[in-house]
């Protein structure tokens, strides 16, 4: 059994991406970013830099308990690792699989997360924001549009690379971003989107991510933590 510590996030959306099309058998708890949960000591003890998704693996390959993981890209990792699914074995497509990973969590994700704030969540304009991080993830889609030229996955078969691209191309209408001008990447996602597990997670009531605007508590909560 896998525990998910989860809320609806793209982030969030990988693992769930993930355990649903390995059939592995989990169990989702709810972490609530806007009230935050993220912040109680049980959960930082599982992911000590306060930010979900994190698993707990009662069942590791290894002797010594319950195996926690946090971090996206090193659950997706892991998990991949365990099942032998979702990551090729061949040392160059092992390696672009891995590189395109890596990408999304250093690229990708930041990036758009910063035109989606900019753009959705500041509580004032700021011109030279939304600007730098539009056009940032603009160049960013190029540069997967790019990439899926020619082929149905981002490394060949369906990895975990898709699982971490696809839930950051989801919301591309708040990142600025109109999928027409990537024809490449406008196909895979829509390949990726007509998965039945793709269909599964994003139709389950539980995966709604809300749009509504953002009280001044949960602000705080989400962007006024310092190191305290």
């Amino acid at each position: 059994m896998i525990d998910l510590y989860y809320w609806p996030t793209p982030n969030g959306y990988k693992i769930r991406l993930f355990l649903e099309e390995a059939g592995l058998e989990h169990r989702i708890i709810p972490v609530d970013i806007g009230k935050g949960d993220q912040f109680a000591p049980g959960f930082l003890a599982i992911s000590p830099n306060n930010k979900m998704p994190a698993i707990v693996d009662h069942a590791p390959s290894e002797p010594g308990g319950p195996l926690p993981v946090f971090e996206s890209g090193a659950i997706l990792l892991y998990l991949a690792g365990k099942t032998g699914r979702f990551l090729p074995v061949a040392q160059r497509d092992y390696l672009e699989a891995l590189q395109w990973l890596f990408w999304q969590v250093a690229g990708l994700g930041p990036m758009a997360g910063q035109a989606g704030h900019f753009r959705v969540y500041a509580p004032e304009q700021v011109p030279y924001g939304i600007d730098r991080y539009t056009r940032e993830t603009n160049r960013l889609y190029g540069v997967l549009d790019r990439q899926l030229a020619g082929r149905d996955f981002i490394a060949g078969e369906y990895s975990i690379a898709d699982m971490a691209c696809y839930p950051w191309i989801v919301p591309h209408e708040s990142h600025g971003q109109r999928l027409d001008e990537f024809p490449n990447l406008a196909r895979w996602f829509e390949t990726i989107k007509a998965r039945p597990a793709t269909t599964r997670v994003y139709e389950d009531p539980s995966s709604a991510y809300s749009s509504k605007p953002l009280g001044e508590d949960e602000r705080k909560v989400l962007f006024g933590q310092g190191k305290a």
